[in-house]
């Protein structure tokens, strides 16, 4: 009997799983594709920054005409998986693409992963309204839609199932999550990376420093601005989420507002290198020595224009502010450059999201495995640090909740 319901198991996730790998895949592919053309059409004609305003009312207007319960993004997700009442709506998905697509296309500062988990998501959920599934199986396929979207985003397969795991973790081990996992992870990475050919960007630590009881002790600080940088950033997008809802009654006026005063930031600073992406930033921030303020600019600027009702992700930008304060951090701490981008690449995002083990092992994934103790410190010690706080309002935080009451 055993063996038949490990067999049931197997040969169920094996097809699911290539199934909701195949569609998050896929998606991810098509938006990375899209979203490069929007990036470099926006860098060759920079008068379409102008637009951001009007871009922003096309976003705002849609979500509000028929987005629904899709606004809450990454939120819904949470929600769902921990009380399971609706399905997620499949115009989540053409939603969040091309609204991301559209922030990009006219200058706002996002990132993508909320986008292809967002994806993800919504499309694994849609089996639920075509085969009769138990509440158990159904929040599988959420972590597996997660877990695909997040890997073949960032071509990081181990780290985009870890994260799934983490992010989603209701404070109960579930051992049946983790091979359709991990199994989705792999799927969605190879459709999107090798049968669709979508190149990711490669990071390069070219030098580890000796693990050397003072080196290893010079992460302890290193970490604690991490973890208070990553609380920062989930602040600030707070902040001015609730300063647009509150200030601003109809939803469609507020990412124009927003749009407006983006659009005139760009114009007076004269400067492209805080909206977007912002990856070429972030590839120099491991090779020269960048102004101190990158990281402060960066995380302004994406709290703004999420929290003014723009779409797309958090976890780049995060990229984008813990590379570049560990670059500043380098003219203090005695450590390689490029090891301190790398730490607070994935420190400021470990203490922004609580994932720490999934941004461990996606640092190791992007640096190699040399770096692993430095960056699983800096992971753990900044995911202390951030306190209570966390870019998704909805993730159950647990037990750390405890700690600073």
């Amino acid at each position: 009997m055993n063996f038949q319901f490990y067999l049931s198991y197997l040969s169920r996730w094996l097809l699911g799983g290539l199934f909701i790998g195949l569609l998050s895949g896929s998606a991810s592919a098509f938006f990375l594709v899209a979203l490069d053309w929007a990036t470099n059409f926006r860098e060759a004609n920079l008068w379409i920054i102008a637009l951001l305003p009007l871009g922003g009312f096309l976003i705002g207007w849609t979500y509000y005409k028929i987005g629904q319960n899709s606004v809450k993004g990454n939120n819904l997700l949470l929600d769902e998986l921990y009380q399971t009442q609706h399905p997620i709506p499949l115009r989540m998905t053409p939603l969040v693409l091309f609204g991301t697509i559209f922030t990009h296309f006219f200058g706002g500062s996002a990132g993508r992963e909320g986008t292809a988990v967002q994806m993800g998501g919504s499309l694994a959920d849609q089996l639920n309204r075509w085969i009769a599934i138990s509440q158990e199986d159904r929040r599988i396929h959420l972590i597996g839609g997660v877990a695909g979207g997040f890997a073949s985003v960032f071509g990081t397969p181990l780290a985009g199932a870890i994260f799934a795991l983490e992010w989603m973790h209701q404070g109960k081990f579930r051992w049946k999550s983790l091979f359709p996992a991990f199994w989705t992870a792999w799927i969605a990475h190879w459709i999107c990376a090798i049968i669709w050919g979508v190149a990711h960007t490669h990071y390069e630590i070219p030098e580890i420093a000796p693990h050397t009881w003072i080196n290893l002790a010079w992460i302890i600080p290193a970490g604690i601005v991490f973890g208070l940088s990553g609380r920062l950033f989930a602040e600030c997008t707070h902040f001015f989420s609730k300063l647009f809802s509150q200030q601003i009654s109809w939803p469609p006026f507020r990412p124009l507002i927003g749009g407006l005063l983006i659009a005139l930031f760009v114009w007076i600073s004269d400067s492209t290198t805080y909206i977007g992406l912002g990856v070429p930033r972030i590839v120099e921030a491991f090779e020269t020595p960048l102004p101190w303020y990158d990281w402060l600019a960066k995380t302004g600027l994406t709290g703004f224009t999420l929290g003014a009702g723009f779409k797309g992700g958090e976890v780049t930008p995060l990229f984008f502010t813990g590379a570049t304060l560990g670059n500043a951090l380098s003219a203090w701490i005695p450590l390689p450059l490029a090891l301190l981008a790398g730490m607070g690449f994935v420190g400021v995002f470990s203490g922004a999201t609580n994932t720490p083990m999934a941004c461990t092992v996606m640092g190791m994934e992007l640096f190699g495995y040399e770096a692993g103790i430095f960056l699983a410190l800096s992971c753990g010690i900044a995911y202390v640090f951030s306190g209570r706080g966390s870019i998704y309002s909805s993730q159950d935080l647990g037990w750390k909740k405890s700690w600073f009451y």
